[in-house]
């Protein structure tokens, strides 16, 4: 990777180290542009017609979303963020009494709180699978609990915190033995890593635009395989979504664009597009790659500062990495941190409740790096780190 070229193109590198990519990371300057511009010409021509003009654009970010996974433009819907995307798939699904609801140990709030949700509801059961020794779901178990009742399988990619990536193929396979839907949360991990969705084996997976893929807030995409698109009702309908067809008729799209709505963030959408071309450009192996140098290289050098305990987990691991400190709490190292123009992110507790009760963690400070980070920011960033703890 051209190091000097990526970092000339991402504006936000002048002004701020930054660790929050697991956040929402610093935009490169085509995505800035594609938004920007589109903003510009709604407020010269007006917002509709402004649409209408972008209206090409537009279908290529479904065509650039669809070459990332590997799948068809019609299995790309287009939400405003990677939770309602999971919504508008899981909240779509029928569960009945005693089917079960099989989920994670590092399962994310928003997924775990919507399944609890649906079992009062309906009667289902959330059942959390175990973890093997290296913190990731347990495949063997998984396959070994695996019957008619089981309704689908739920997997967070990415955990929101500790660099852990989840085994999505070996979760895929087992999904697909059983013929059982499985929903891939791959918030944290689209942008950051391939996702050949034929080669996961999920059915459905959803993602946000503002982390790793260096879109803007406000975006988020879902895909639904083609044969399952019919077999979800969308939780929510409106004239986008389904065509009323007679006073008391409606027919809903027939593809994924079924799970969409007709207001949007049009200049966020386009610049998603912008986000995704980036982001192949860029080879989504190489960017995994660059990532676990830097984060490897992180945890290393945090791992020799007195009082910081490095919480990772997973064979395989990604750019976020977690800690905390015995001298000062997260959030405190946070504000500190920002103070010096660093940037990082808390990850509390409650966020991934499961897995924080059986590691009792506290409060942790998430520092995610992406590919356009370096080695002397690493430096700067540890160095920085000291004097907060030592102050």
């Amino acid at each position: 990777m051209d190091l000097d070229r990526l970092r000339a193109e991402t504006p936000g590198t002048d002004h701020v180290l930054h660790f929050n990519n697991a956040g929402a990371a610093l935009p490169p300057q085509p995505v800035l542009d594609a938004q920007v511009t589109h903003l510009e010409r709604e407020a010269t021509i007006g917002g509709y017609e402004a649409a209408a003009e972008a209206e090409g654009r537009l279908h290529h970010t479904y065509e650039a979303i669809a070459q990332m996974l590997g799948c068809a433009p019609d299995e790309v819907a287009l939400l405003e963020n990677a939770t309602r995307a999971w919504d508008m798939a899981f909240y779509g699904l029928s569960f009945a009494p005693g089917d079960r609801i099989l989920t994670s140990p590092s399962a994310y709030a928003s997924n775990h709180i919507a399944c609890l949700q649906v079992a009062e509801r309906t009667g289902a059961a959330v059942e959390v699978l175990p973890h093997d020794e290296q913190g990731q779901v347990d495949v063997d178990a998984l396959r070994s609990t695996m019957d008619d009742d089981v309704a689908l399988i739920a997997l967070t990619h990415v955990p929101t915190n500790g660099g852990l990536v989840n085994p999505a193929r070996e979760v895929g396979a087992v999904a697909d033995d059983a013929d059982v839907p499985f929903l891939l949360d791959a918030c944290q991990s689209a942008g950051q890593m391939p996702l050949p969705v034929d080669e996961l084996g999920c059915t459905m997976l959803s993602a946000t635009g503002r982390k790793y893929l260096r879109g803007p807030r406000g975006t988020g995409f879902l895909y639904v395989q083609d044969d399952w698109i019919e077999r979800i009702e969308p939780p929510l309908l409106d004239l986008h979504a389904a065509t009323w067809t007679a006073p008391d008729e409606y027919e809903i799209h027939p593809d994924a664009r079924r799970f969409e709505n007709w207001e949007s963030h049009v200049a966020g959408q386009v610049a998603l597009g912008a986000a995704v071309d980036y982001a192949l450009d860029q080879g989504l192996d190489a960017i995994f790659d660059r990532n676990q140098h830097l984060a490897h290289a992180l945890r290393t050098r945090l791992a020799d500062v007195p009082g910081v305990t490095v919480h990772a987990q997973g064979r395989v691991r990604c750019g976020i990495t977690t800690f905390s400190a015995e001298q000062k709490d997260a959030s405190t190292i946070q504000a500190a941190l920002r103070t010096r123009d660093i940037n990082t992110s808390v990850s509390p507790p409650s966020s991934t409740r499961l897995d924080a009760e059986a590691r009792s963690l506290p409060e942790l400070v998430r520092a995610s790096v992406h590919y356009y980070n370096t080695e002397a920011e690493i430096d700067r960033f540890v160095t920085a780190l000291r004097s907060v703890l030592s102050s």
